[in-house]
């Protein structure tokens, strides 16, 4: 069994800062494009379905890190928006696969443009150039971290 040196002093600082700082961008972002009558779960979960639709409750659950009731509360708020449906798996009609709706798909590609709108607006306003191209190197080494 082969031990792990300890992190140096600059790898725990640089830990620490990588996770604020994410933390606090993403709240940020998530707020650019809020809406007020879904939650940040449901439009989790919208993007999620965007991403992968036709899926369970349970499979949503799992990836989202919630309880099943929990998802099919959260799932039948949507479909009561309009935005998600419930339709029973060709291959199994005891399960059901939940997807987007058309009004549902909007309001994903929607809530991205917003997102992406307004962190380019910062970063345009806030951020020389030589700073812009430090973040796109930055992303490259965290990128880098995502990988097994």
């Amino acid at each position: 069994m082969s031990e792990n040196p300890s992190p140096s002093p600059s790898a725990i600082e640089a830990s620490r800062d990588v996770r604020a700082v994410i933390s606090r961008l993403r709240r940020r972002i998530l707020n650019a494009s809020q809406v007020e009558d879904i939650t940040l779960g449901q439009a989790s979960v919208l993007a999620r379905l965007s991403d992968q639709g036709g899926v369970t409750a349970s499979e949503l659950a799992s990836v989202e890190g919630v309880r099943h009731q929990s998802m099919t509360a959260t799932v039948a708020a949507l479909a009561k928006l309009g935005l998600a449906r419930r339709n029973p798996d060709p291959d199994d009609g005891r399960r059901l696969l939940i997807t987007l709706t058309a009004e549902g798909q909007r309001r994903v590609e929607e809530g991205r443009q917003a997102r992406t709108e307004w962190l380019a607006g910062q970063l345009q306003a806030k951020c020389t150039e030589d700073e812009r191209r430090a973040v796109i190197a930055a992303m490259a080494v965290l990128e880098r971290l995502t990988h097994d």
